[in-house]
């Protein structure tokens, strides 16, 4: 079309400059979000950690305060600066100790979960082993473990294996009743409508019962992993020539209260680590539940 005479010039658009001008605009508009984001979680992280920050500091205050004034002889409660050269001092020697727990820990918890999760399935699927086995879980719960653990020492000696039992034993009950209240809290109409679709055993095992078990079974997890850190310990306790537990007999009976808070220090250590590893992989098996949603209400108010 001819242009009329004083009539402006109109700019020619390229489309691949225009389409690629938004897809610029869209790539920084996502970047934007993203960043929002991460910085959103930053600051719920950060508002998350500080309460427990804060009554930790608090006590670490205190119990410098008491050890500095003398309220506590310090052969008994030393202070912090103590602890720490303590430690300093023994790292090597605390490690290798400290890695032994945690081997004979992760054993014996992995065992315990792999055992519990069996017998619940058992317990939860035949009426004839929930009889017969469910009250020996019981009796076998509620037997003092420090009671057995000499016994398992004469029966197999002080090397792996009376650790490893004993951490089975503690941390084997609450698996075993998480699992089975879980499996056992399926809705019946899930079950219905599995079996009018065809569904078999196995099907609806893995896609609804076990899924649906799932929240019981890792707070039951969650309290096994700190059990099997006790069940290990007791077992050094008994029988052992290192270990936390082994070096902590050993500060004890020298009245070595420095070595002996840097030990306690460890077992806890590692029993929270373990504990945040099992939380962390809640968060990715079950996202979908309500405990895990950030601002679910506590109450129905």
């Amino acid at each position: 079309m001819a242009r009329a005479p004083g009539e402006p010039i109109a700019p020619v658009v390229d489309h691949d400059e225009q389409q690629g001008g938004e897809a610029v605009g869209e790539t920084r508009e996502a970047d934007r979000r993203h960043g929002a984001a991460m910085a959103g979680r930053l600051v719920r992280f950060l508002g998350a950690l500080w309460p427990p920050t804060l009554v930790l500091g608090s006590v670490f205050a205190f119990w410098w305060l008491a050890a500095a004034l003398e309220w506590t002889p310090q052969y008994l409660v030393p202070t912090p600066p103590q602890v720490l050269h303590t430690m300093r001092e023994h790292w090597s020697g605390l490690m290798h100790d400290s890695l032994v727990t945690l081997y004979e820990t992760v054993l014996g918890f992995v065992l315990a979960v792999l055992l519990g999760l069996a017998t619940a399935v058992l317990i939860a699927y035949s009426r004839g082993f929930d009889k017969a086995i469910y009250p020996l879980v019981l009796f076998a719960q509620v037997i003092p473990k420090i009671a057995i653990a000499p016994l398992l020492v004469v029966w197999f000696g002080f090397d792996l294996r009376p650790k490893v039992i004993l951490a089975v034993l503690i941390a084997f009950f609450p698996v075993v009743i998480a699992g089975v209240a879980g499996l056992r809290s399926t809705d019946p109409e899930l079950l219905d409508l599995s079996a009018t679709m065809g569904g078999s055993r196995w099907q609806t095992f893995r896609k609804i019962r076990f899924p649906m078990a799932l929240p019981y079974l890792m707070s039951g997890v969650k309290v096994a992993v700190t059990l099997a850190v006790v069940g290990a310990v007791v077992g050094e306790f008994v029988g052992a020539t290192e270990g936390l537990g082994y070096l902590l007999l050993l500060a004890h009976g020298n009245i070595d209260a420095p070595l002996l808070f840097a030990d306690l220090f460890l077992m806890s250590f590692i029993g929270i680590a373990l504990f945040v590893l099992v939380d962390v992989a809640e968060a990715l098996l079950i996202p979908w539940h309500a405990s895990r949603r950030a601002g679910t209400p506590l109450t129905t108010a």
